[in-house]
């Protein structure tokens, strides 16, 4: 099986509507908001990169795609003491369910949970302001192997 547009739309939509199934966010989007999210937890999932991965065949390259998956919240939201626990509470929800059984289509391979190809499964916290508004931001990098994703010259 070849890798398409419909397979990317097809794992972007996957990634997005989970997080949307756990009730955690008031949005979940499929791109890096340009306006702020709410006052609650919001989602945005993104491709962030796209290289071939070393374990492919003779006459296919395998891929990976890393995906970001942020997590906003605002940054003055009280009480301001639960700020953090509930970005490491929606974070490691969505980080659980990519290392049990996720399933992102048939051309993908795995989620390189322990970065056998390159980086690993992990989130990184931040801060990030949005229209002059700030937010403390939980970035997962979510690494996909996907299956025969470009053919080689013969």
């Amino acid at each position: 099986m070849s890798f398409d547009d419909a397979a990317i739309r097809d794992m972007m939509d996957r990634i997005a509507s989970h997080a949307m199934t756990l009730g955690l966010f008031d949005t979940v989007n499929k791109h890096e908001p340009k306006s702020p999210p709410g006052n609650g937890l919001s989602c945005a999932v993104w491709i962030q990169s796209i290289r071939p991965v070393r374990s492919s065949g003779l006459s296919v390259t395998s891929g990976n795609v890393t995906f970001h998956v942020r997590i906003y919240g605002g940054m003055l939201t009280e009480p301001q003491d639960d700020i953090d626990p509930n970005m490491m509470s929606a974070a490691t929800a969505l980080m659980a369910a990519y290392s049990g059984d996720f399933d992102l289509g048939a051309t993908v391979r795995s989620i390189d949970l322990l970065g056998m190809d390159r980086d690993p499964l992990f989130a990184q916290a931040g801060y990030l302001t949005i229209s002059q508004k700030m937010f403390r931001v939980m970035v997962i990098t979510l690494p996909v192997i996907v299956n025969d994703m470009f053919a080689q010259a013969g």
